[in-house]
């Protein structure tokens, strides 16, 4: 059963006190140096070490970019990149060091961590030292440094000595293209900002009921027909069903999938096709309709959600046209380990109606349509394993029975991902009550259309992938990681799918990098309203947090109403009303705490907006105070009367 936040996001301002890091004792470093760590060494996800360091490195016109092989020239033409995005500036690229006034990027051979990195800054000079992606991961944390306003002469970059390296080898995000088609300039746009936050994979849900929306040469009636539906339901409006007459298309050529996974591979992002399978399978049988359970059925691709009995079945023919579409996925996607075969919300009526398939249950010795879906799914596992790959399914695989060296994919529970770790499986986390960015970000009449409940941005920023059970324990190393999924049913436009992802992709992002043991939500809300003037550049339509201070209250008869909105510093300023209206830039501005006034048995609704710095304006934020009536006093009992 999906669990749903009730209680609206709390953002805390300011550093609740100076977290050190793992090599400095509390007592080297002045209040003073601890507001300058986070002050100017606000990287997220927060690295493992940060010590601040003495002065600034001042980068100008005629630092040099020193890279000595492939591995570091890549890093430095990425720092290039973004020092031309941020600053427009371009630096030189030698392949000797210089004495002073250089960036020095070098390849660490002998590098205890896959992923990790160390990035010194002193006045003389920057050197960074990793693996390939480990360099890459510390230019990421090197343009965090970096001012949001171009300089006019250089570039003040703070002293500091950095250690890193990822909590988990998997931190990925997720983005359903079926749904609704996402154009290949956005999914590259979204794979860049996934590697600024230091994600290295990128899980894309290409096929769906609703529509097939990766060319396959072979079978081209796939896009030909299944890329097509002539509508879409409007919001929930299911029964009756009322639809919205606008015809959605779209699909992805091989050539563009080509580009896409050569331009993900330079962010040191590797992509996981998903094709769903056996069921979620309407538009791919409404072109092909022979792969079937039911001659007589209208198959067709749906124009609404939620779970439909159209299904592949288990014949060979059925296995044969499989292989065919997998053998072309896997060659569009080489770079991947993996292939996600989903195996989630299988509708088993056609197969039980069905005289083959229960046919087929004798024949395998299979006593159920659930043994069927394991039997199938590790079918299409084992050719997946001929040919180099590893399946990847959503956690019903478990139940279905599937073989131990499957990656399950968990989304019911976090409980289900226990189970799963515990049966030996590989686990990716992915929760919907904590990692589902299609539910809405707080009072769904204030956020858009969404599926699921609330989930706050700190609810995100709580998530550990490691349930409680297994700390400590040998099968903790079988949570491979976790994952942020983004779901279209509601999500039209890729301004859509930004809202809903930003900033809880940003706090996952930490999640997932960094030890449990360093996280702080109110510290972590210092630095990541330090990402925002970045977002803007970018044009990212993130949502604006809440402030702290405004949630809903029950109020007995002596309690106070007191109204205390806090926000990080720099960040806008906060408009209210207290008539229900929708507050706008003449409205009330708040500008200190203050004693709302609500009588008893009354409820009194704030209603607030924060406008930012740069003009951009928030959602409508509420919070809802009502005071409930005195109580009678107790009534003294009356003795009885005597005779």
């Amino acid at each position: 059963m999906k669990k749903y936040l009730i209680f609206i996001l709390l953002l805390l301002s300011g550093c609740s006190f100076f977290r050190e890091s793992a090599t400095v004792k509390p007592s080297e470093k002045t209040e003073k140096q601890a507001e300058a760590v986070f002050g100017e060494i606000g990287i997220v996800p927060q690295p493992a070490s940060v010590r601040r360091g003495g002065g600034f490195f001042r980068l100008n016109k005629e630092t040099a970019l020193v890279a000595a092989d492939d591995a570091a020239r890549k890093a430095a033409q990425a720092l290039n990149e973004i020092l031309f995005e941020q600053c427009g500036l371009v630096l030189g690229i030698a392949d000797k060091s210089a004495a002073a006034n250089a960036i020095t990027i070098a390849t660490d051979a002998d590098a205890a961590e896959k992923e990790g990195y160390s990035l010194r800054i002193e006045p003389a000079g920057i050197r960074i030292k990793g693996t390939a992606s480990g360099m890459f991961y510390a230019v990421q944390s090197l343009a965090q440094l970096l001012p949001h306003e171009p300089a006019a002469e250089e570039i003040k970059i703070p002293a500091a000595e950095i250690t890193d390296a990822p909590r988990f080898s998997y931190r990925g995000m997720h983005l359903d293209s079926a749904r609704h088609f996402m154009p290949p300039e956005f999914v590259k746009k979204y794979i860049a900002l996934m590697a600024q936050y230091k994600f290295n994979y990128f899980h894309w849900h290409l096929t769906d009921d609703q529509g097939w929306r990766v060319e396959i040469k072979k079978h081209p009636r796939l896009t030909e027909i299944g890329s097509k539906r002539r509508e879409t339901v409007v919001a929930k409006n299911y029964s009756p069903y009322v639809g919205d007459a606008v015809p959605v298309e779209g699909f992805y050529t091989q050539e563009q999938i080509r580009e896409i996974v050569a331009f993900a591979e330079s962010k040191h992002v590797t992509i996981i096709p998903e094709i769903d399978l056996p069921g979620h399978s309407s538009a791919a049988l409404a072109a092909y309709p022979e792969y079937g359970c039911r001659a007589d059925h209208p198959y067709r691709v749906q124009t609404k959600w939620g779970g439909f009995p159209e299904i592949f079945c288990p014949t060979e023919q059925t296995f044969g046209f499989l292989e065919d579409v997998l053998t072309e996925v896997i060659e569009l996607f080489p770079n991947s380990p993996y292939i996600h075969i989903g195996g989630d919300e299988v509708m088993t009526d056609h197969w039980r109606a069905s005289a083959f398939v229960q046919e087929l249950k004798k024949r395998e010795n299979l006593s159920s349509e659930k043994e069927v879906e394991g039997w199938f799914f590790r079918r299409l596992a084992t050719v997946l394993s001929a040919r180099g790959k590893k399946a990847i399914g959503w956690d019903e695989i478990v139940e279905a029975g599937v073989e131990a060296d499957t990656t399950v994919m968990t989304w019911r529970s976090a409980e289900n991902g226990l189970a799963a770790a515990r049966a030996g499986h590989k686990v990716i986390m992915t929760p919907s009550d904590f990692t589902y960015f299609d539910h809405p970000q707080a009072d769904p009449k204030t956020e858009p259309l969404g599926l699921g409940g609330q989930l706050s941005l700190q609810k995100v920023y709580l998530f550990d992938p490691v349930p409680p059970e297994l700390q400590n324990s040998p099968e903790a190393r079988n949570i491979i990681g976790g994952q942020g999924c983004v779901w279209t049913e509601f999500l039209k436009t890729p301004r859509a799918v930004e809202y809903m992802a930003f900033p809880r992709m940003i706090a996952l992002s930490e999640v997932l990098w960094t030890r449990q043991r360093k996280k702080d939500f109110a510290e972590f809300s210092e630095r990541l309203y330090r990402q925002f003037p970045r977002l803007d550049r970018l044009a990212v339509n993130y949502r604006i947090p809440e402030p702290s201070g405004l949630q809903d209250r029950m109020l007995r008869s002596e309690d106070k109403a007191i109204i205390d909105l806090k926000m990080p510093a720099q960040s806008g300023r906060i408009y209210y009303t207290l008539d229900g209206s929708e507050p706008h830039r003449g409205s009330t501005v708040y500008q200190a705490p203050f004693i709302l006034d609500v009588e008893p048995n009354r409820t009194i609704e704030l209603r607030a907006k924060i406008v930012s710095p740069n003009g951009r304006e928030s959602a409508v934020y509420t919070a809802r105070y009502f005071r409930q009536p005195p109580m009678l006093p107790p009534v003294a009992q009356i003795p009885p009367r005597g005779p």
